[in-house]
């Protein structure tokens, strides 16, 4: 399956961005995404995805102009397109997440863990993600499966969106229940930050870097970490 999964990638990846990869046929790598798709899932399910295919374009282009605005380093979209591993995770996550929505079992996680290997960003299918989505750098991010990201929300590297607890049914499984974050519209969280559990972090919030956050915070927060604590220097071998 992995090897039917890297072609669609290849071919959705020409069909959503053809202004900057060149496009050959588009109406042919349509007829070639939908044939991969019903050997996956079938005819109805292989239709029902070719019909999502131009929201999963238009997502991804926003996602596009979100690291566009919000990184000085970019030179020009076709090196974002191209080169940055933010836009390679999405456009695994995009077309994963419309799979899983579909309820085709297994290739929607192994599309992510594909970008997960390749980029080392780790973002589970099931997860919400709205619009204008940045990523900077990003190694080292995780983002849970219950996760719902609102619009223009940034993440920097080594973020973990993750859960706090379980909780368990009667037989002792863990049950799959919302437990990780709510990030509102317009949420920037900086480098090493850990949020936990079912909280809400309001709109136009800023977490800081190497920040521990297991509650909701309200709009228009800013989240920073203690001080680093002051002592004075050892001595005769003391440690700490």
């Amino acid at each position: 399956m992995e090897e039917l999964l890297n072609e669609l990638i290849t071919l959705m990846r020409r069909i959503v961005f053809p202004e900057y990869l060149g496009q050959d046929d588009r109406a042919l790598d349509l007829v070639r995404v939908r044939s991969l798709v019903r050997k996956i899932a079938g005819d109805k399910k292989a239709d029902a995805f070719i019909e999502r295919i131009p929201e999963v374009s238009r997502l991804l282009h926003t996602d596009v102009e979100a690291i566009a605005d919000n990184d000085p380093a970019v030179v020009d979209r076709t090196e974002i397109v191209l080169c940055y591993p933010g836009i390679k995770v999405m456009l695994h996550y995009r077309v994963a997440h419309e799979l899983l929505l579909l309820e085709i079992p297994v290739a929607p996680r192994l599309l992510t863990e594909m970008a997960h290997s390749a980029t080392g960003i780790d973002i589970h299918p099931g997860a919400q993600i709205g619009e204008y989505f940045a990523i900077d750098h990003g190694t080292g991010i995780v983002v849970g499966a219950t996760t719902v990201i609102g619009d223009h929300v940034m993440l920097y590297q080594g973020v973990t969106l993750g859960a706090k607890n379980f909780k368990y049914d009667p037989d002792g499984r863990p049950l799959d229940e919302p437990r990780h974050p709510i990030l509102e519209d317009n949420v920037t969280v900086y480098a090493n930050t850990t949020i936990l559990g079912r909280v809400t972090i309001g709109h136009d919030t800023v977490v800081g870097g190497n920040v521990w956050l297991t509650h909701s915070v309200p709009p228009r927060s800013r989240i920073l970490q203690t001080r680093a604590v002051e002592q004075p220097l050892f001595t005769d071998g003391a440690g700490i």
